[in-house]
């Protein structure tokens, strides 16, 4: 086990549980499996009616499935789950041998248990030459003599589906109530004769059935012998976290118990799925199989609703808290240096042409572009909220001899304001912000050029959203030149620069990519 906690603990490792636990760690869920080892279809040689695993015994397909789901990175121990406890964020495993595991869901494949009449001889034959089910084991007893033993009012109904495999059958009546008229009249018309008298033990000769033992003494001759047992769900897991089984009738008998859910295995815990024999006591292995799958559909998208709740919630929180003061200043105390330490491109650009004079260079983090100007006879007023950024750059600024030319400033430009018309350029890169605050902020910063000044706004363009260059990912603070342009008056601004411009850079990993500036020049008139 490389982990303690799972998006999805599956336990029970039979058709079902695999199944679920293959559709899961396909969508790369987390998941473990924990199985007993103790399937019901053991007792038989071969596997039945499954689509392409015709005739696979039953070990060989769990063999298979493990490999199988192991290839995606599904985990399977050999434990016995002995109950389940809810804790926050999930639910709490315990085993026999003492583990305990953490899962965010639970998906329950426990299977149920055959409780079998009480004939001496009979259990030993169970899935050999005895059998319930026509679907699993009739091909394989077809033309023998067969003898269905009456369990239940539904045994006449089922000597009907088995007069489908052979016509050497008959009806042992055993304790049962003999058959009302319509139905005598029915075996009667299908050749089924009607044996009465309880039945008292399996005639074996050499590890093989030759008949069944009357109380009366007398021996039917068989082949085979069909007896329907009581079908009692597993759950004992369950029943820990609140889940009663309940009987499950057909045609008016109860076949047995079940743990209810609805159509996907979802049961009125919250979290907590069932799939195969636990809940559908009628399931073949396909049945069962298919189960898994739906509820491990349900079980992903469950996660997915969660996973994007926790999302949002914290979508949500870095945005109301990037932009305070103690963010950037644990930012910046995490590195030694943030920035690549050269001036931004579109500023060399941009400024290279102009005649120097009186800059605001808005978050001017570790000083790059306020030593570029100063060098070029700017005189700079440096901004920024982080005092950690401010030290670094006012060390630059001395370290190229130009300190002199340079104010440094801790603002927070969202609740403090700059002088009006002061500036004769005013410079702002990558300054993203919730939609309204970017608004209110670029406004202002308008507002502090002079005229005749230079406004110069650059940000990362939307476009390289979708490009995977290793922007954080802030839709809503993205913008184009057009979005920016289209808020200055016409009236005081000319615009000279509207553009998406196109550099290269290098990506988190080292490699070259192209990243796009959104890039506004505009001239107060």
């Amino acid at each position: 086990m490389e982990q303690t906690r799972y998006d999805v603990v599956v336990i029970g490792g039979g058709a079902a549980g695999l199944s679920g636990a293959m559709a899961l760690a396909r969508s790369r869920r987390s998941v473990l499996v924990v199985d007993s080892g103790e399937p019901r279809n053991a007792p038989a040689a071969h596997m039945q009616n499954y689509l392409g695993r015709d005739g696979t015994p039953p070990a060989e397909m769990l063999a298979i499935g493990r490999a199988e789901i192991a290839r995606y990175g599904a985990e399977v121990i050999t434990a016995k789950a002995e109950s389940a406890v809810r804790e926050p964020g999930g639910f709490r495993v315990r085993t026999a041998d003492g583990r305990e595991l953490s899962a965010r869901r639970l998906l329950v494949t426990t299977g149920l248990v055959d409780e079998l009449p009480d004939i001496p001889g009979l259990a030993e034959r169970w899935g050999r030459d005895v059998a319930h089910c026509p679907y699993c084991h009739g091909w394989e007893l077809r033309d023998k003599r067969i003898g269905v033993l009456a369990t239940s009012p539904l045994s006449p109904l089922q000597a009907q589906m088995w007069r489908q495999i052979t016509p050497n059958l008959l009806l042992l009546l055993g304790d049962q109530p003999a058959p009302s008229a319509e139905q005598a009249e029915e075996l009667a018309a299908r050749e089924i004769p009607v044996v009465a008298g309880a039945v008292a033990g399996v005639e074996v000769t050499d590890d093989r059935m030759t008949g069944v033992r009357l109380a009366s003494g007398d021996v039917v001759a068989l082949d085979a012998l069909v007896a329907g047992p009581r079908f009692t769900a597993r759950s004992r897991v369950l029943e820990s976290l609140g889940l009663k089984p309940v009987d499950m009738e057909m045609h008016g008998h109860v076949m047995g118990s079940r743990i209810p859910s609805d159509e996907a295995g979802a049961t009125t815990v919250p979290g907590v799925w069932v799939a195969g024999n636990v809940t559908n006591l009628a399931a073949t292995v396909a049945v069962a199989a298919a189960g898994g799958q739906t509820a491990a559909g349900a079980i992903n998208m469950d996660l997915i609703a969660e996973d994007t709740r926790e999302a949002v919630a914290g979508y949500r929180e870095r945005i109301a808290t990037m932009f305070t003061r103690d963010a950037w200043e644990e930012r910046y105390r995490g590195k030694p240096a943030i920035w690549s330490g050269n001036p931004n491109p579109q500023l060399v650009a941009e400024a290279e042409g102009l005649a120097p004079g009186r800059v605001l260079d808005v978050g001017c983090g570790e000083g790059a572009d306020a030593v570029w100007l100063a060098r070029r006879g700017w005189r700079v007023t440096a901004v920024d909220i982080s005092a950690v950024a401010l030290e670094r750059a006012a060390g630059h600024a001395a370290e190229a001899g130009v300190a002199d030319r340079v104010s440094f400033r801790a603002m927070d430009l969202l609740r403090e304001t700059v002088a009006p018309a002061a500036y004769d350029m005013v410079s702002s890169h990558f300054m993203h912000l919730p939609a309204q605050a970017r608004q209110k902020l670029y406004a202002q910063l308008a507002g502090a050029v002079a005229p005749g000044g230079t406004l110069l706004i650059v940000g990362h363009h939307p476009k390289d959203l979708a490009a995977g260059v290793g922007r954080m990912h802030f839709p809503e603070m993205l913008f184009t030149a057009e979005e920016l342009a289209a808020d200055l008056d016409p009236a005081a601004w000319e615009t000279v620069a509207v553009e998406t411009r196109a550099r290269a850079a290098r990506g988190p990993e080292g490699q070259d990519l192209t990243v796009h500036d959104a890039v506004l020049v505009a001239k107060r008139r």
